[in-house]
């Protein structure tokens, strides 16, 4: 007899808890800031990733919601995980043109020069020169 964790089976998570993580994934992209922060203060991850490796602070920068991201910040997520494809949160942000997400992951301690592409090389590519001297390059 095999031991595995409560909510797993040995073929892997249970259909509760691949639920709740979409439910999750979808308040990090919506902006709920309430709600994700009373899950993560419940104990979920704030380093939580979906299937191609993008964590909440990934989806919320991406689609926009600076005050959820620094909410995710305050809550022990990384400023710099990259996901699956090597990008960053502040390179996401850099790309949609997400300034008060690209500040928020700044003061929460992100790096313009993690990730491939980086914050810097997404801000060359896209001639963002504002980016570039915030980010102190050239």
């Amino acid at each position: 007899m095999s031991e595995h964790t409560e909510g797993t089976s040995p073929e892997g998570p249970d259909e509760d808890v691949i639920e709740l993580a979409t439910k999750i994934f979808d308040l990090a992209r919506q902006g709920e800031t309430a709600q994700l922060t009373a899950y993560l203060e419940a104990g979920v991850p704030a380093n939580l990733t979906n299937d191609r490796g993008d964590t909440l602070v990934m989806l919320a920068a991406y689609h926009g919601h600076a005050e959820a991201v620094t909410a995710l910040l305050t809550h022990g997520a990384e400023a710099d995980r990259a996901n699956d494809r090597g990008q960053t949160p502040l390179a996401g942000a850099v790309f949609k043109g997400e300034e008060a997400v690209i500040r928020a992951l700044l003061a929460g301690g992100a790096d313009p020069n993690a990730g491939t592409p980086s914050a810097v090389d997404t801000a060359r590519m896209f001639a963002k020169a504002d980016l570039l001297e915030l980010f102190g390059a050239k």
